[in-house]
């Protein structure tokens, strides 16, 4: 099953030379196809500023060659609140940086390795293109509150029936004569 993409801007590797910048501001129709994709009620504005340039050492865990992505993502967007269903509007301004790789580093099959939670991992390529419009929503997404929330507003239980029993109900409904 393929996922269909909500926007995409391909770059081919060898059009990449000593760096590119790009500026990619989808239509409404995309934006509409966004908003939907991250469950959003509208997503109003956006923009994101992107430059890609080649990194020649990515460090000891990512390998040597590759490709330096950075960015800026700017959105006006409306989410709803999880606890009243109302609107609630929200600004996104943030930067970002993620390294791509053409070749995950070759590890022996049989060899243990550990992943920190704050060890670099970088994005594989595939097949020699990098979609900038799904690295600008990925960044877009990451940057939304997964359960929004209006400030003040708080979930309050309800209170839980005395007796747990689907019989209980039935209960009510007999004659109080009959007991």
């Amino acid at each position: 099953m393929s996922l269909a993409l909500p926007f995409s801007e391909t770059v081919r590797l060898n059009e990449i030379g000593a760096g590119l910048k790009r500026t990619l501001e989808p239509d409404a129709a995309v934006r509409a196809r966004i908003a939907r994709s991250l469950d959003l009620a509208s997503l109003d504005a956006f923009e994101a500023e992107v430059a890609l340039a080649p990194n020649p050492d990515l460090g000891p865990h990512l390998g040597k060659g590759g490709w330096k992505l950075t960015g800026r993502v700017k959105a006006s967007a409306v989410q709803t609140c999880g606890i009243t269903l109302e609107p609630l509007p929200v600004e996104i301004d943030e930067r970002f940086a993620v390294d791509l790789v053409e070749q995950a580093p070759e590890r022996p099959e049989d060899e243990e390795f550990e992943i920190g939670v704050d060890d670099e991992i970088a994005d594989v390529i595939e097949d020699g293109r990098i979609d900038l419009g799904q690295y600008a929503v990925e960044q877009l997404a990451l940057n939304l509150d997964p359960f929004p929330r209006k400030p003040g507003v708080e979930f309050v239980q309800p209170e839980e029936p005395k007796e747990i029993s689907p019989f209980a109900v039935l209960k009510q409904f007999k004659p109080k004569d009959e007991a």
